[in-house]
């Protein structure tokens, strides 16, 4: 097992090193000039080539990549050339509202989702299969702002019983006021949950067909132990994977639900330091997103080989 971690890891360096070249070159592609951005008005020859200076924007693009990747190894992410301060201090009350916002999303998601995948896969083709895989490819099919805009016009507009905006003062956790968690919530939940249940439930129906469950059934086993011994433990394989997945995607993919509620997530601080040209920002937001995949997929890995020890003997 300590194998399979070590190779593991050694994996992910190799994939983080390939993705923070991907973003640095992409981050030198964008249109628009960085100098330009914070000198606006002020932005004569002689003070871009200043602030260029100052910034180290003159040097060769590889000495900037590489100085830039060996002070993030060391957990230097440098400062921010909008907010003249540590990217560390910008990110970090970012990331605890992201990931507050995920955990009490992926709550009610995950437990639901694989809970009622596992009910409309033993009870494939009833009733209540059909309407909530109705309504799971309708949640899939709407877009993240559409959900959250209905969800505003019937608990906020209509109802009145949840705030439209979930607005924080600088410095104060969401937790003060956990109501305005619910909406953003709810609209990650539906699209979390459609996903995670029809994965539980395909592979639920799978597994009911397989030899060694109906062997069980002939056996005369319990329903439930059958379930719980041979049907769910196979059956949550592939929807582990789809869980993890699912973990970079609420940190890094939230930009959409944070901007329609204004939750200042660190989904809103990858559209910020795109619009001002924030290079250091944008850059360490993306390799931390990156980096979250990459752990929670290990998370996964390791979730299979205890599920499964031929995986981690292969």
């Amino acid at each position: 097992m300590l194998r399979f971690i070590l190779r593991r890891l050694s994996l992910i360096g190799v994939t983080l090193l390939v993705v923070s070249l991907a973003i640095f070159l992409v981050t030198e592609i964008l249109p628009g000039d960085v100098a330009t951005m914070i000198l606006r008005q002020g932005a004569t020859e002689e003070n871009l080539a200043v602030v260029r200076r100052d910034l180290g924007l003159d040097r060769p693009a590889h000495e900037r990549y590489l100085s830039w990747v060996g002070s993030a190894v060391r957990g230097d992410l440098g400062d921010s050339y909008k907010q003249k301060r540590p990217i560390t201090e910008v990110v970090r009350p970012r990331l605890s509202n992201s990931a507050i916002l995920a955990v009490f999303a992926f709550l009610v998601a995950v437990p639901a989702a694989v809970i009622i995948g596992v009910w409309t896969g033993v009870r494939r083709d009833t009733w209540g299969d059909r309407a909530i895989s109705i309504g799971s490819l309708v949640a899939i099919s709407l877009p993240e702002f559409v959900t959250a805009v209905l969800l505003i016009v019937i608990f906020s507009s209509t109802l009145g019983w949840l705030p439209s905006s979930s607005i924080i003062l600088p410095g104060t956790s969401p937790l003060t006021r956990p109501e305005i968690l619910v909406l953003p919530a709810l609209t990650l939940t539906g699209v979390l949950f459609a996903y995670i249940m029809r994965m539980t439930r395909a592979n639920v129906i799978e597994a009911m067909q397989s030899n060694y469950v109906r062997t069980a059934i002939l056996k005369g086993l319990p329903m439930r132990r059958v379930l719980f011994r041979h049907v769910v433990p196979n059956a949550m394989l592939p929807t582990i994977s789809v869980i993890a997945a699912n973990i970079g995607w609420m940190l890094g993919g939230l930009i959409i639900v944070e901007n329609v509620f204004a939750y200042p997530g660190l989904g809103r601080l990858v559209l910020e330091a795109t619009q001002s040209r924030d290079v250091p920002l944008l850059q360490s937001v993306t390799l931390l997103i990156a980096a979250t995949f990459a752990f929670s997929n290990l998370a996964a890995d390791l979730c299979y080989a205890a599920l499964n020890p031929r995986i981690r003997y292969a």
